[in-house]
């Protein structure tokens, strides 16, 4: 709902369904051989485990029965990632972020523990890693994205070493709080790398919650600390920007745009970052304290595959989810291109759309529900408060609540914090909750 999930951009013109193939063509999918495949044949293929491949999972299970969906995902361990900026923060536990994959694939679905090791979407075929082939008639794509740490010279390495960490990954989550505890004085330094990310917000939550944790224990008049984000702006929607902007000046926070990290040197304690806009030139930074947000990028499966774009990204109509190329072939979250910032609060959105979308094209019929780019990111600004940012494509607000939404907020606070968690375990996960869009009406008398 009201986005507690955090996680660019090609705008894509829709054509006529089908995308350059016929509705005799979409016929033939439903008619085609699929035999001697040693992986099994499934109606509903799912790629991946996350919050948008489980989501759909427990949808195309009411939709089509559980004996006719299989879901492959490697990971024995399913994780609520947003709740990370918290534990970072040592105000939630590692433990409570996590679930068995078993506990939350939905009963009777066909969990295949492999990796996707190559997609054919032209014989409608997936190959895994232990050499199984599976056959689909429809194929939703749910990979989600991934991290990048190598691409910063030292990383991750440099993990090894104290005063560093990232909320972005299980292993080095609590690192993030060792080095907060751990901070006597000097320079508590947070990036934001010059990629694609999800939740593109944590980077300066966890600035926003350092800097409450020092005021806290007596520590801020030693501390400096500073954001230095590759983004020629602190936020993407101009209305939370400024409220951010305001917040930044008021509790003396250092804020360097278009600062890219390049270099983590831990012996030192020294950062090395670009600057963008002066080709070439570079600063150096000492630290006590580094959160690295790392670069990101598609999964290695889709690179250079008949799926992708020119970047790598699953290639699908931004109002449908449908493949552009391949109407038998869906999307949905991270690994997609889709033109909006990549949370799980934008899976839930996409989650009620694709359903719809799917339905209407296995009955052969044109997909008419339209994804608005909603998505969400609840800027935790301290122990007890959040701002809560919802936007569509545009960059508009979308907001939930009659009430402005840019004001530092406890309830919303409340909510990231622990009723989003019930939601997402309850609702997202058994495919029951696809966003807050009927309540915003109910909420706003209509009007939205």
């Amino acid at each position: 709902m009201f986005g507690t999930y955090c996680r660019h951009m090609a705008v894509s013109v829709p054509r006529a369904w089908g995308h350059g193939r016929g509705v005799l063509d979409v016929a033939r999918l439903h008619v085609r051989s699929y035999s001697g495949s040693s992986g099994g044949h499934y109606k509903v293929l799912v790629l991946g485990g996350g919050s948008g491949g489980i989501a759909m999972s427990a949808r195309m299970k009411r939709k089509v029965g559980a004996e006719n969906v299989a879901v492959v995902e490697p990971s024995e361990s399913h994780y609520y990632q947003p709740i990370w900026t918290l534990v970072g923060a040592g105000a939630k536990t590692v433990r409570s972020s996590g679930r068995t994959t078993a506990s939350v694939v939905p009963s009777g679905v066909k969990w295949i523990k492999s990796r996707v090791q190559e997609i054919n979407p032209d014989k409608s075929t997936v190959r895994t890693d232990d050499g199984k082939e599976i056959s689909y008639q429809y194929l939703i794509v749910a990979l989600g994205l991934q991290l990048h740490y190598e691409k910063i010279k030292g990383l991750p390495e440099a993990f090894e070493h104290p005063k560093i960490g990232s909320n972005y990954s299980v292993k080095t989550v609590m690192k993030t709080w060792k080095a907060l505890q751990d901070f006597k004085e000097g320079n508590a330094i947070f990036s934001f790398p010059n990629t694609p990310v999800k939740c593109a917000g944590a980077g300066q939550k966890i600035m926003y919650l350092s800097d409450a944790y020092f005021r806290k224990t007596g520590k801020r008049p030693k501390a400096n600390v500073i954001y230095n984000t590759s983004l020629p702006v602190l936020f993407g929607v101009k209305k939370y920007a400024d409220a951010l902007w305001k917040l930044v000046k008021a509790r003396d926070l250092n804020v360097n745009l278009r600062h890219n990290l390049i270099e983590v040197r831990p012996e030192k304690q020294e950062v090395v970052f670009e600057k963008l806009d002066s080709p070439g030139e570079t600063v150096v930074y000492e630290y006590e304290m580094l959160h690295v947000t790392p670069p990101m990028g598609p999964p290695e499966v889709l690179k250079g595959n008949l799926l992708a774009d020119p970047n790598g990204w699953l290639d699908v109509d931004k109002d449908n989810l449908q493949h552009k190329t391949y109407p038998n072939v869906f999307g949905i979250g991270d690994c997609t291109n889709l033109p909006t910032a990549k949370t799980a609060a934008a899976v839930a959105a996409q989650s009620s759309v694709l359903d719809r979308t799917i339905s209407k094209v296995m009955k052969k019929e044109k997909p008419d529900k339209k994804y608005d780019g909603y998505t969400s990111c609840p800027l935790v600004t301290s122990y007890n408060t959040v701002i809560l940012a919802e936007f569509d494509y545009d960059g508009q607000p979308l907001e939930t609540f009659p009430v402005d939404q840019s004001k530092e907020s406890r309830i919303m606070y409340h909510m990231k914090a622990d009723v989003m968690p019930h939601l997402y375990w309850h609702g997202l996960l058994k495919g029951l909750w696809g966003g807050p869009g009927p309540y915003r009406k109910i909420m706003h008398l209509g009007m939205k």
